[in-house]
C-alpha cells in the first residue's frame, strides 16, 4: 500500500446511523475498486465494495447498502444479504461467505478507515 493513502478519514457526522454509507476509492486494489463504511448499532463497519458471490459492487445507488428494513447489507445484483457488523452472508448465492473487512475506528468525531489493514487479512 502507498503510505500516503494508508488511512481515509471521514467526519462522524457524515455517517448517520443506518442511513447511507460512504464510499471511497481503493486504487491499490484496482482502478475501479471501492470500499464503503456504514454505521450499524452506532459503530462504523468498513468493507471492500464487492459481493462475495461475484465481484460486483453492492450498492443500489451510490451509498445505498441497506435493505429497506435497515437490518442487512444487500447486493443490488444478486440479492445476497450480509450482516452489517460481521460481513457474513446469511442469505443468497454466497451464503456462508463474507465481505472483505477493512478496519474502521471512531474517535474524536472522526471515522478512520485503516486501508493498510486490507493486506493483513
Amino acid at each position: 500500500m502507498n503510505p500516503d493513502i494508508d488511512t481515509i478519514v471521514f467526519q462522524s457526522e457524515d455517517l448517520q446511523d443506518q442511513s447511507k454509507g460512504l464510499r471511497f476509492a481503493l486504487p491499490a486494489l484496482g482502478e475501479f475498486v471501492t470500499g464503503f463504511v456504514v454505521r450499524f448499532h452506532g459503530k462504523p463497519y468498513a468493507y471492500i465494495n464487492q459481493c462475495a458471490h461475484v465481484s460486483v459492487e453492492l450498492d443500489w445507488n451510490e451509498g445505498e447498502f441497506f435493505t429497506s428494513q435497515k437490518d442487512y447489507l444487500v447486493c443490488a445484483t444478486h440479492g445476497a444479504h450480509y450482516q452489517p457488523d460481521t460481513g457474513v452472508c446469511v442469505m443468497g448465492p454466497c451464503k456462508g461467505k463474507s465481505l472483505k473487512p477493512i478496519e474502521a475506528t471512531e474517535q474524536n468525531e472522526k471515522i478512520v478507515i485503516n486501508v493498510a489493514s486490507i493486506n493483513k487479512k
